[in-house]
């Protein structure tokens, strides 16, 4: 299960009580995550080679009694959607240009499980826009969360190293980056490569073969956080932490 499932999961749990009681048209907390990541993708905007602006300011529209009950929950789901954006944005490797904020609104106009989403890029140190204008009443907006960044790691016989380069070897050669002492480990074993949004294991011609999460590779596969990557008899763990400011992974 990826990363963004298990988010849409836990907010579903936990406002399902929330949203769920009364008529079946009511609008789900899954349907705004989907929809918000669906409006990032579409208002994304390419503005120079391996930069994409995202959008990060977002209005969720809502009928009256939709509202009532996003006002009832409020801030957390709020906050739990910022989550959303910013896990998706970092997956798409696009570029904020300011920290993600979510408000919801009542729309009058709109029936009861129907919903709008609007959405703007806004700086750090802009000013806030007004209102959609047919929006008031609205719920105050989540509290800014800026986008953590991810610095992907492996974890091998109880060390750590820190993928610092875009390209990092493995194998049992001391010409290797990263030294497997492991005779079922050819010489140049394995290449990870790492970039915004991507992580890819490539086989490099080995003689016993490489695995992730036991499908051995053909070509290449793609790694997520707990990827276990199997060689000779080495595992090795492919994790995504938290970047340390000044100090080493």
């Amino acid at each position: 299960m990826g990363l963004l499932d298990k988010v849409e999961r836990g907010i579903e749990k936990a406002v399902r009580g929330v949203f769920s009681t009364g008529s079946r048209a009511q609008v789900e907390p899954v349907e705004i995550a989907s929809r918000l990541r669906r409006d990032v993708d579409n208002k994304a905007i390419t503005i120079a080679a391996g930069r994409t602006l995202a959008p990060n300011v977002f209005d969720v529209l809502l009928s009256d009694d939709d509202f009532q009950r996003a006002q009832e929950w409020g801030t957390p789901l709020a906050e739990e959607l910022c989550d959303v954006v910013i896990n998706h944005v970092r997956s798409q490797g696009y570029t904020l240009q300011g920290p993600v904020r979510i408000s919801f609104r009542r729309d009058g106009e709109l029936r009861v499980g129907n919903f709008e989403i609007t959405s703007r890029t806004e700086s750090s140190s802009a000013p806030t826009e007004p209102a959609h204008p047919k929006a008031h009443s609205n719920v105050p907006a989540a509290p800014t969360r800026q986008p953590v960044r991810l610095q992907p790691v492996l974890d091998i016989d109880g060390q750590r190293y820190s993928l610092n380069a875009a390209s990092i070897v493995l194998g049992r050669s001391s010409e290797a980056d990263i030294l497997i002492d492991d005779t079922g480990v050819s010489r140049r074993h394995l290449e990870i490569r790492t970039g915004p949004g991507l992580a890819q294991a490539i086989d490099l011609g080995s003689t016993n073969g490489s695995y992730v999460n036991g499908q051995k590779i053909v070509g290449s596969s793609d790694l997520t956080d707990g990827s276990t990557i199997t060689m000779g008899r080495s595992k090795i763990i492919f994790r995504l932490m938290p970047a340390q400011t000044g100090g080493r992974a």
